[in-house]
């Protein structure tokens, strides 16, 4: 019983670890990211025609 116990804290201890490591250097998801230039093929996604001469 005592043993029993003792690996069931050790478990949650591990797996509380992991989470706080895991939220603490979480990468950004590729699709969070935000275009660093507006393209024509980004554009559409604003709602922008990129056949539009205007655009510059």
């Amino acid at each position: 019983m005592k043993q029993t116990l003792s690996i069931a804290l050790s478990v949650a201890f591990v797996y509380a670890l992991v989470i706080l490591i895991n939220k603490r250097f979480k990468k950004p998801s590729r699709y969070e990211r935000s275009p660093r230039t507006l393209t024509p093929w980004n554009a559409l996604d604003n709602g922008i025609d990129p056949s539009d001469e205007d655009l510059t």
